[in-house]
């Protein structure tokens, strides 16, 4: 790791940054402070990378008088450059947890129905449907009460006719 000591006066004007400040011009001085080492830090990190380059640049040199060919996408026919094609690298098998939960099928739903665009109105008929199915309920029973009552009427006037029959 390399220590920057001008980091560390980055952080110290950072954190005088957020106090407040009496003018314009203490504000743009501290600016002016807080640029300056920024560049100095950033002089620092750019100059230290040439030191590492020339330390891999021998044994590219070494590696130079004979190049091998990679090859990841191409199958060469020449079998001697078939020994420099790169295998593909090993994938990790993926398990879709989406996947095994939605493999149980389920007796009660067709699936074309669940493909099927649904009509505009779907949401208003399925909040309604348990007030529909009520007055089903109660539409039966009303038929039925009036059939009921229908037949009784009938009844007694057939009772009516058989007695005045009768009597005449």
């Amino acid at each position: 790791t390399v220590r920057i000591p001008q980091a560390e006066n980055c952080k110290k004007i950072i954190c005088t940054m957020t106090e407040d400040s009496g003018s314009a011009e203490e504000t743009a001085a501290q600016r002016r402070e807080r640029l300056k080492a920024l560049r100095e830090a950033q002089q620092l990190l750019d100059s230290e990378p040439p030191q590492q380059q020339t330390k891999v640049q021998p044994e590219q040199t070494e590696q130079d008088g004979k190049q091998d060919m990679k090859f990841r996408n191409y199958l060469p026919r020449d079998k001697e450059l078939q020994q420099n094609r790169i295998a593909p690298p090993a994938l990790p098998k993926f398990d879709d947890p989406v996947a095994a939960a939605s493999s149980v099928p389920n007796g009660t739903e067709d699936p074309i129905v669940n493909i099927a665009p649904k009509k505009p109105n779907w949401d208003l008929r399925r909040d309604v449907q348990k007030k529909l199915d009520k007055l089903d309920r109660r539409t039966q029973r009303a038929i039925i009460e009036l059939m009921y009552e229908e037949e009784k009427r009938r009844q007694e006037a057939a009772e009516e006719n058989n007695l005045g029959a009768e009597e005449d």
